[in-house]
């Protein structure tokens, strides 16, 4: 009989005090700073009245408590709702579409446990070779679903992301397939939108091709976060930034399976089937926004650069 272990094991004891100081959180006066967010909000006549708190807590810790980075990133989540249908309408987790990818196609899980300095770790892999232009789509969405469950999940935060790109089955027939204007607005969502504190990129099980992914992916990266990826060819390399025993078996850890895993968050993916229905509706009104609204053109505009990648 399998032990059912928490899904997100939150931080506790010295990482829940290391934490607090990593994100600038105040435990004497976070709640007035999520209310004022909540009273921003509400003056804002193109965005929501109102949202759920836990998610507005999840923000205000991925800005450090900036109430003005909040706002900026609260405004460009409800505006890339709006503007990416691709990423965020019919996100029906127990639709056959996405269940066949998320069964059969990638995997994607956070782990359930945390490094020794606070931060999450998600491993990613692809299980079949071969993805359909619309999958790697849908693949996309399902990584913003997780990242939208986790607003809630993360009830009290965490110091920064860890994923780890296994590259395994990464090949020239999937690269091809790559959309330069949909990993823009992919990579919009994570760094502008959603509020990631992203540490730390490692790619492992790596080949000549993975050299020219990184290339391909990283025009469209903060400077920074290019100099936070790192490119294994031995999975133990991982070992020094990752502890080996928080990992899955199949990275040589003594924690469960990459499919047992899986499953689990499929689980809890379908435990918010209703949510996600709920919050289409939930989104941006550039109609009623105050001054000039948003031009997604000039937003998710390609320049000539991009748009000349090629994958050979």
């Amino acid at each position: 009989m399998k032990i059912k272990t928490e899904l997100l094991v939150q931080p506790s004891g010295e990482i829940w005090k290391m934490t607090r100081a990593e994100l600038n959180e105040d435990v004497a006066t976070r709640d007035k700073d999520l209310a004022t967010i909540k009273e921003w909000l509400r003056k804002q006549p193109h965005l929501p009245d109102e949202w759920e708190d836990g998610p507005l807590m999840t923000f205000l810790r991925g800005s450090s408590y900036s109430l003005e980075k909040c706002k900026r990133k609260l405004d460009m989540y409800f505006t890339m709702r709006a503007a990416c249908p691709e990423f965020f309408a019919n996100r029906d987790p127990t639709s056959p579409e996405l269940d066949n990818v998320f069964t059969s196609k990638v995997q994607g899980p956070p782990l359930s446990g945390l490094t020794p300095n606070g931060r999450r770790v998600t491993i990613c892999r692809g299980v079949h070779p071969n993805l359909s232009t619309m999958e790697i789509i849908d693949t996309l969405k399902l990584a913003l679903m997780i990242g939208d469950v986790r607003l809630t999940e993360e009830r009290e935060g965490v110091a920064g992301d860890i994923y780890v790109l296994d590259a395994a089955v990464l090949g020239p027939s999937l690269l091809a397939k790559l959309s330069p204007a949909t990993i823009k607005k992919f990579m919009i969502c994570i760094q502008e939108a959603y509020p990631v504190k992203l540490k730390e990129i490692h790619i492992i099980n790596t080949s000549p091709i993975v050299e020219r992914f990184v290339n391909f992916v990283k025009p469209f990266l903060k400077e920074k976060i290019r100099k936070r990826i790192f490119i294994h060819k031995d999975v133990k390399d991982l070992y020094k930034y990752v502890p080996q025993d928080m990992l899955p078996i199949e990275y040589g850890g003594p924690c469960s399976t990459m499919d047992d895993l899986q499953e689990q968050w499929k689980c809890k993916l379908h435990e918010y089937r209703d949510w996600f229905a709920a919050q289409e509706s939930i989104k941006a009104d550039e109609s009623r926004r105050p001054g000039r609204p948003t031009n997604y053109d000039e937003l998710f505009g390609i320049d000539g650069s991009f748009r000349q990648l090629a994958i050979d």
